[in-house]
């Protein structure tokens, strides 16, 4: 089925919105081996989903989608589902949780979710997937292989959508593990790094706990507001006057990818109109094109920021993403996906996800893009 052309539909989507933050890239190994025929485990009884009120976007922040890109968002989910392995996992080697999580965020973004729409059954495997990942003291990582925070701050987003969405006892208990360990484990200074104990910090690591927190609290789960207020003073330190832009420790170089961190999880925490937001806006817009390290990352973080920004800054802004996205896709039997971008070491999975889950903005399925 083709949608209009309004950014308002797609394939078979779940018209529901979701309680929604994103986050956070992280340097992921090559693809595994793929079988995604096996059959799936029984999934758990279903609880019936709870859609939040939310408003419109504001007229002056719609831009709409092409047909050209939702055929291109359409073959870009076909190929992730081809992808799913026999455990309801997302290849990731090392990282299975963190790739898990950010393939079922995109899923989310086109209104798909567990036992609903063209892909639900994919996205309750995927669910099990993460909620067997939750260990005893809350650590979120696979039963094999490395993790760090990059991951679970990533996997505790997409369980705390899941759960704003149906409020299932399952994914409840689990998530307030989560996120009581990112809570414990923050550091004087306010931020987080790698481990899951507290030491110092760093800008990006820091973005997906205070953004997965802020989800979490959202939908329902306890969150002390000064966990998140020192949060964001450990990210207004990185902020360097002279560029606008953020580092990714105070006192060091400023990056784009740094930056847009920073302002979105700024925003996210309620500092819309923080004149630090305003100037790293304008830094992005400067450095679109100037600076490609990290472009995957940066651009997952880059485009819900300036979608908060509003206005031309927006439209201006999708236009330029999506014309660069789109000339980079590649096709093969299973669909649409991009390869790896930037030589950062990132699967075509990870890389499709956060590309699929950009161009799908548009659909306003992620409501805390929105102010």
């Amino acid at each position: 089925m083709t949608p209009p052309h309004n950014g308002t539909m797609m394939v078979n989507p779940i018209k529901r919105p979701l309680l929604a933050a994103l986050a956070g890239a992280i340097a992921l190994a090559s693809p595994a081996t793929r079988a995604q025929d096996a059959p799936p485990p029984a999934p758990p009884a279903a609880a019936p989903a709870v859609a939040p009120d939310t408003a419109p976007p504001d007229p002056a922040d719609i831009v709409s989608t092409t047909e050209g890109a939702d055929r291109i968002i359409e073959g870009a989910l076909k190929f992730l589902a081809s992808r799913q392995l026999p455990n309801g996992s997302w290849e990731g080697n090392n990282h299975q949780a963190a790739v898990t999580a950010y393939v079922m965020i995109a899923f989310m973004a086109s209104g798909q979710l567990p036992g609903e729409g063209e892909y639900g059954r994919a996205m309750t495997r995927g669910l099990q997937f993460l909620l067997g990942c939750v260990r005893p003291d809350g650590y979120i990582a696979a039963p094999t292989g490395e993790t760090n925070m990059y991951g679970h701050g990533i996997a505790t987003i997409a369980l705390s959508e899941l759960y704003g969405q149906t409020h299932d006892v399952e994914i409840r208990t689990r998530l307030e593990r989560a996120v009581q360990l990112i809570i414990k484990c923050q550091s004087d200074a306010g931020g987080w790094r790698y481990q899951p104990q507290k030491s110092d910090a760093d800008i990006s690591v820091t973005v997906l706990q205070v953004v997965a927190l802020r989800s979490a609290k959202n939908s329902g789960i306890d969150v002390p507001q000064g966990t998140i207020d020192k949060a964001v003073a450990y990210v207004k330190s990185c902020h360097k006057k002279d560029s606008g832009g953020f580092a990714y420790q105070p006192g060091q170089p400023v990056g784009f990818a740094r930056t847009a961190a920073a302002i979105y999880s700024l925003q996210v925490c309620g500092r819309y109109d923080d004149p630090m937001v305003k100037t790293g806006s304008d830094y992005l817009v400067d450095r679109f094109d100037k600076d490609r390290e990290w472009f995957v990352y940066g651009n997952f973080y880059a485009a819900p920021a300036q979608y908060m920004v509003g206005g031309d800054t927006w439209k201006k802004w999708y236009a330029n993403v999506s014309r660069n996205l789109l000339s980079k896709i590649r096709r093969n039997a299973q669909g649409v996906y991009w390869p790896q971008d930037g030589g950062q070491g990132v699967s075509d999975v990870y890389t499709t996800a956060v590309y699929a889950t950009i161009l799908a903005m548009p659909y306003h399925y992620l409501p805390l893009y929105q102010r």
